[in-house]
């Protein structure tokens, strides 16, 4: 199947259902950001605002039965994945309804069920667990496969290399997903990688790379579509560069003062995915302005029922955590 025969076999309904995606993740993490500020999420958050497109694109192209691997800027993997944004919400306060019971937080959702294998603290964290996840899939023999995300700084890790070598000597059902949002924290990607591109890192694997848009939700499907493909026919991982931006600094306290102002304007203003399907769909005539407005306010309550969730949740027991944690 090629990069047409995915695009032509994507309804009106499931680009209307993306845009709802799209709008979802934004206003979710436009509302943790202001929780975080008034102090009702603590510990550490880190938006990805501006990078919503990646994971609805690429959550669109896989199975039920798939799984994905998320890292700490992790939300929008999660609620494009399917998650009860309740859930997240709560566990984003640290009460006991949340997907954790309040111990992960921000950076360690996770939903067997779901087959979100786990946000992760530590760059490149998820990297290796692909593999192992991986050779499950491949063990199992079912066609599922893992989508594997991380950014550009984890893209220079050592176990990026060794992860993606493992994965391509066994022929692994992974796809590797590079977020270069063009940021490690501070360090912009041109001062830290030597290729202008990372996805060309796939030819010292010998596997299919691709190098995209990652502002576009359907360039995103696209891609993810054919490695998925290519994975489920037993052919191995493939590594896919989604080129974004995060609109903001690495988390809200950070101002970003590392970034110019007319390379912010132009990311904010000329590639912003939400915005930019939104235009898409009403010049398509898939959908109306009227429309929009009804999924935005959707968006809003289902979010502000959210809030008033996790606010009513109760804290954590502490003494239970002892209790599981104590050894016979």
């Amino acid at each position: 199947m090629t990069g047409k025969d995915f695009m032509s076999a994507l309804s009106e309904k499931a680009k209307i259902n993306m845009l709802k995606g799209l709008i979802e993740i934004r206003k979710f993490e436009e509302k943790s950001i202001e929780l975080y500020k008034t102090g009702k999420i603590r510990g550490y958050l880190h938006p990805c605002i501006g990078q919503e497109a990646i994971p609805v694109g690429a959550c669109r192209a896989i199975g039920r039965k798939d799984y994905i691997i998320s890292n700490h800027r992790g939300h929008g993997h999660c609620i494009a994945r399917g998650a009860d944004i309740r859930k997240i919400m709560a566990e984003l306060f640290g009460k006991s309804d949340g997907y954790c019971g309040g111990r992960g937080g921000s950076m360690h959702i996770a939903d067997m069920d779901l087959g979100i294998l786990g946000e992760n603290g530590i760059v490149g964290g998820g990297i290796p667990i692909s593999v192992g996840a991986g050779l499950s899939c491949k063990m199992d023999d079912k066609g599922n496969v893992v989508l594997c995300f991380f950014g550009d700084g984890a893209a220079n890790n050592g176990v990026f290399h060794e992860s993606l070598n493992m994965s391509a000597i066994l022929k692994l059902p992974v796809i590797y997903i590079c977020e270069n949002n063009m940021y490690a924290i501070s360090m912009c990607s041109t001062d830290s990688v030597a290729c202008e591109d990372i996805g060309k890192r796939s030819c010292a694997y010998d596997i299919p790379g691709h190098i995209i848009d990652g502002s576009d939700p359907l360039k995103v499907y696209e891609s993810v579509g054919i490695a998925v493909k290519h994975a489920r026919e037993g052919k191995g991982p493939s590594l896919i560069e989604a080129k974004t931006y995060r609109f903001y600094g690495h988390h809200p306290n950070d101002p970003g003062q590392y970034r110019g102002k007319e390379e912010v304007g132009y990311y904010t203003s000329q590639k912003d995915p939400v915005t930019n399907f939104k235009r898409r769909l009403l010049e398509e005539k898939i959908i109306t302005a009227e429309e929009i407005d009804k999924i935005e306010k959707r968006a809003d309550e289902k979010i502000k029922d959210a809030v008033i969730f996790a606010s009513e949740s109760r804290e954590p027991d502490l003494k239970k955590f002892l209790r599981e944690n104590k050894q016979d």
